[in-house]
């Protein structure tokens, strides 16, 4: 978790935008396009921002503009803040208590209103912020006692499924997933954020010998269904139909988006699936079904990650992009490619990824394809330090523009 860049782009990036060209003289192909640039901005653990719990407020501050300008100065058109890391919050909310992320103690406010002011400096810079929320993390560690005493997960410990050394609120009782959806819902209620943004976490991730323990959920609302898989995507399609419903009725205009892993299912295991071999695979895995959520139209765009390169063999982006092309297609929800900045000059990764033009030509390959209307980067710190030089890459060969968010 690198330290967030301290150089300062401000002037230099809003000069670029304010800078126009006369109309009288610019050539009619300089009309500003329409397509999503956006960025992650992590708050977990501290892994974007800010760089380290216990900040001043005027520290986390500068830090989040910082930010914010890094995104206009490579023209840059959204960011995607995570303002409810783990059942937490990054605004007063009467829900959920404080994220720990800010002050390094849950319930402790930061002498701020990061969210608040994270869509008014975004605004004023042109840019969309996307409220990125994950429904149902609870916490990275397995003791409710780590947890403020006024927490819904310790008054409330009949919710909660200790799994993999985490946490989590349990997806199968109606009550949890009513719970959550109020307390993302008042961030919505509160501020103007363009967009609601899911995660890649329903249920968790598989681990090894663990069993997530939803029982008892299972035994009162699980009749009429075929199986506890079934029931469990069920659930996640509940959240998501109720979520998208719920948002527009709040504040109308504002859009609902999901980034989910990139494998839906592979070829062999149902014909519809990708060319792929992944070893996770979200309609079965995490219980997600997430073609079924783009062709239904239940949410207004998808940002399935596809974090890998070129040519790699259990899951090639050149033949993940067309699928989810397809899937797209025909469709109402818009396809935004999730791009995986951090792994570029990481020496842990293959040896595409050390190539400084391996993102441009995810870029490139896009372009062939209609119904891929952008990309979003993972993740801010990585798109402020570029290791080597892959964003600044991207930026000299395709956002030499500007572009507006599509609407």
């Amino acid at each position: 978790m690198g330290r967030v860049s301290r150089r300062t782009f401000a002037l230099a990036a809003l000069a670029t935008l304010a800078a126009a060209p006369d109309a009288s003289a610019a050539p009619r192909h300089r009309r500003v396009s329409s397509e999503m640039r956006g960025v992650w901005m992590a708050t977990v653990g501290n892994r974007d921002w800010p760089s380290r719990p216990g900040l001043t407020a005027a520290q986390q501050h500068a830090e989040l503009v910082g930010h914010l300008d890094v995104a206009v100065r490579d023209r840059l058109n959204a960011v995607m803040f995570q303002v409810r890391p783990t059942a937490d919050a990054l605004w007063p909310s009467p829900y959920e208590p404080w994220s720990e992320y800010l002050t390094g103690t849950q319930g402790q406010g930061p002498g701020w209103n990061p969210l608040r002011t994270a869509v008014e400096e975004a605004h004023a810079r042109g840019l969309e912020l996307h409220a990125w929320f994950n429904p149902y993390r609870v916490a990275l560690h397995t003791d409710p006692t780590r947890l403020v005493p006024s927490h819904p997960a310790r008054r409330h410990p009949d919710w909660v499924v200790p799994y993999g050394g985490k946490l989590y609120y349990n997806p199968g009782l109606p009550e949890v997933r009513a719970f959550v959806q109020e307390a993302m819902l008042d961030a919505v209620r509160k501020y103007p954020v363009d967009a609601v943004h899911f995660d890649d976490y329903f249920y968790p991730y598989p681990v090894a010998g663990e069993t997530f323990d939803d029982d008892e959920a299972y035994a009162r609302h699980g009749g009429g269904f075929p199986d506890r898989a079934a029931w469990r995507r069920d659930n996640i399609d509940r959240l998501v139909r109720e979520m998208a419903a719920r948002i527009k009725r709040t504040r109308p205009g504002t859009r609902f988006g999901i980034s989910p892993f990139g494998v839906w299912r592979n070829a062999a295991t149902d014909p519809l699936g990708s060319d792929t071999t992944a070893g996770v695979q979200t309609y079965d895995d995490l219980h997600a079904d997430t073609r079924t959520w783009v062709r239904e139209n239940w949410i207004d765009y998808v940002v399935p990650q596809i974090y890998w390169n070129i040519g790699f063999a259990a899951a090639d982006y050149a033949k993940l992009l067309p699928w989810w092309a397809e899937v797209a297609r025909g469709s109402g929800t818009r396809l935004y490619v999730g791009e995986a900045l951090y792994k570029a000059g990481d020496p842990a990764q293959p040896a595409a990824w050390q190539d400084p033009a391996e993102l441009s030509r995810h870029l490139t390959l896009a372009k062939k394809y209609p119904q891929a209307r952008g990309h979003v980067f993972f993740a801010a710190n990585d798109v402020a330090t570029d290791r080597i030089g892959a964003m600044a890459r991207v930026v000299a060969d395709h956002y030499r523009q500007p572009a507006r968010p599509p609407r």
